[in-house]
This record gives C-alpha cells, structure tokens and sequence, in this order.
C-alpha cells in the first residue's frame, strides 16, 4: 500500500473530489493544499493589505479531517472558493516566501504517513519522494463545464465563456510562474478525466495505491 499519494493538474480537473474520495476509501488524510493558498489570498484580501512577510508568518491555516479549512481560528471554506480568491491564490502561490512558509507547514503533515495531498507542485516539489503520483487533468471545455456547476450550486452568477476564460488564464499563471510552476513529474501516472466520472478516476488511482 503507498503511504504517501501526491495527486497534481490544472484547476477544475477533479483533483480535490477525487483526494476526498480515494482519502476516505483508504482511511487517509486528505491535505488540500490548494486550499491553503486561498486561505493566504483570501488574509490578503480581508486585510486590505499588501502581502507581506510578516503577514505569511503570523497567519494560522488549518485543515481538520473533514477537509474544513480555518483561517486565524474561523472556518472559511466556503470563503475561499470565489472567483477573487482563486486569480488571489494563483498570485501569492508566485511569491517565494508564501511557497517556502506552507512547503514547511505542508511537509509536516505528511510526515505521518497514510495522507493523499492534492496542488500543482506536490509530486515535483512539496513531496518529490511521494509513493504514488498523479498527474489529473482533463480539457480546458470539460474543467469549465465542471467548475461553472460548482458557482451555480453556491449560488455564483457566471456565464460558460467567463470559466473558460479564467481557467485558461489559471492554466497560464501556474505553468509559467518561476517558482515551482505547474508540471508533471517525470514518474507521476498521467489520468485523463474527461470522459470519466469522478468515481471511475477515484478506482484507477485506489487500485494503483493498493498495487505492490
């Protein structure tokens, strides 16, 4: 069984769903680390301030079992899921001593074992030593589709061309960013899910974890 299970790709591919599911399934803690930045963004934004620093290293992030993040004791999940927060989160994930602040704090988490962490460096990066690596994408059209379900849900006024737009733009930021920019790893197992379900991509990544 592979202890430690790094899953990477583009915005809108599944990664979080899928890292929930197959995390549950094997009894795992799921890590976001998405999340985190957007909690970093989402401080920035609230405080009206310039990212700083000292701002990255007072802010508390935490994330418990239930994949509820909080951000300096109070709970923002829901918060941290705007269109803002994300070109937020896609902007401070560029500056060095954000990266090199939640690598620490995220290399901690996983030190334990039996965890499944989702973003875009993780199997290049964060855990280059993971057991299991996954690269999870799926077209530009189909992430869109995906992700202007989500805003309709919550309740998010968009429009198919808008999603398309932003993604894109997302897909540019991170692979052409400096520092740790969006990449496969060379060992990592591409997964195509564009014409999967969400639960057919949870089995492929569970039967290569259980794989000896």
């Amino acid at each position: 069984m592979k202890k430690i299970i790094a899953v990477d790709g583009p915005a809108g591919a599944g990664k979080s769903t899928v890292s929930k599911i197959v995390a549950a399934r094997l009894g795992y803690t799921y890590i976001d680390t998405g999340a985190m930045y957007r909690a970093v963004a989402l401080k920035v934004l609230q405080s009206g301030q310039p990212l700083s620093r000292q701002l990255v290293n007072n802010i508390d992030i935490k994330l418990d079992e239930a994949a509820r993040v909080f951000l300096d004791g109070r709970e923002v999940t829901k918060e941290i899921r705007t269109p803002e927060v994300s070109r937020g989160a896609s902007d401070v994930a560029t500056v060095g001593y954000v990266r090199e602040r939640l690598t620490e704090l995220q290399r901690k988490m996983a030190a334990k074992g039996k965890v499944i962490m989702d973003g875009r460096d993780i199997g290049t990066q964060v855990l280059p030593n993971a057991d299991l690596k996954i690269f999870l994408t799926a077209t530009v059209e189909e992430r869109a589709r995906r992700r202007l379900a989500e805003l309709e849900a919550k309740g998010l006024a968009s429009d198919f061309a808008q999603v398309v737009k932003e993604i894109s733009l997302r897909d540019k930021q991170d692979s052409e960013r400096e520092i740790a920019p969006l990449a496969q790893a060379e060992d990592a197992v591409l997964l195509d899910s564009t014409a999967l379900t969400i639960e057919q991509v949870a089995e492929k990544i569970l039967r290569l974890a259980e794989a000896e």
